[in-house]
């Protein structure tokens, strides 16, 4: 019979399995200590929400600002300021944290379809679109392009603010963005991508970009809605979503009971050290009133205007 096979001793075993756990926690230090060891993602209440504040709290405050100078430009068109017409700043704040609400409401009545698309999308792929985005996701070049040409996009927001899109096209608009994003943000955001934290940054930085754009488009419509509410007499709703009260009165004399301005309907801009802020959309003209001297009738507050309907200036009396 053939000699049997040396067994190995329980001594012997022990040694060879510390030896195999000392290699594997060598392998894993150096691999620790090169940068190359793979960082598990969290995936708790916590680390949503950082990851979900690191995104909407850049967007959220540059709204804020530019929806506050929004609101400076709508009372400037009436040659006022904002605290003139008796707007603090607490009252702002409420009135533009509304605003900010509205937005997001409205902003995951869009979000919330698209998620549902992509989900689509993957599922009808069979994972092949999860996979394309994750491996775009490890080409530094690939995804600092794409931010470069989402924040030269945001300065549409910006152009059209100052006028300059008059007659532009998606292919110019496509143009003018991808040389922007090239020449200011391409080169940066791929620097960003070497590191977390820096990539944490250029997060915060294509956010920032992204609230900045659109606080200029809504500047710029709600200037516009204004200079339309002085010219005919009709606000819109985006006037409304930002706080601005399309209130009208008929004033007359307290004393005489007698309507004043040929009893034509008056935008009340509001009310400050004891006088009304009036808008006499006939006349095209901005005027202060006693309080005490004035009485206030036929109060409409967002009254329904027809289309195409226009102040009319007062007829001259024979």
């Amino acid at each position: 019979m053939p000699p049997e096979a040396p067994t190995t001793r329980p001594a012997e075993q022990q040694t060879q399995a510390r030896a195999v756990r000392v290699g594997l926690l060598g392998r894993l230090r150096a691999r620790s200590a090169s940068g190359d060891a793979p960082v598990a993602e969290g995936t708790g209440v916590v680390d949503l929400l950082e990851r979900g504040g690191s995104i909407i709290l850049p967007i959220g405050i540059a709204l804020y600002a530019l929806l506050y100078l929004g609101i400076q430009q709508v009372y400037g068109v009436f040659n006022i300021s904002p605290e003139q017409a008796g707007i603090d700043q607490a009252t702002m704040f409420g009135r533009l944290v509304g605003t900010l609400i509205l937005l997001v409401i409205g902003g995951t009545l869009i979000l919330g379809p698209l998620v549902g698309i992509c989900w689509l999308v993957d599922k009808a792929t069979l994972g092949w679109a999860a996979w394309l985005v994750r491996a775009i996701r490890r080409r530094p070049w690939a995804i600092a392009s794409l931010g470069a040409l989402w924040c030269g996009l945001s300065y549409w927001g910006f152009l059209g603010y100052l006028d300059l899109d008059e007659g532009a096209t998606i292919v110019s608009i496509v143009i003018v963005a991808t040389i922007i994003g090239v020449l200011a943000f391409l080169v940066p955001f791929r620097l960003l991508r070497n590191r977390p934290v820096r990539r944490a940054g250029m997060k915060i930085v294509v956010a920032a970009f992204t609230g900045i754009g659109l606080g200029f488009a809504l500047m710029g419509q709600m200037e516009s809605d204004a200079t339309q509410l002085a010219a005919t007499g009709r606000s819109s709703m985006l006037l409304s979503m930002v706080g601005f009260q399309d209130q009208w009165a008929v004033a007359a004399d307290r004393a005489s009971g007698k309507p004043l301005r040929d009893g034509e309907e008056l935008l009340l801009l509001g009310e400050r050290e004891g006088s009304y802020t009036f808008y006499d959309c006939a006349r095209k003209e901005t005027f202060r009133i006693s309080m005490e001297a004035t009485v206030l009738r036929q109060i409409v507050l967002d009254p329904e205007r027809p289309e195409g309907y226009r102040c009319e200036a007062p007829k001259p009396t024979r």
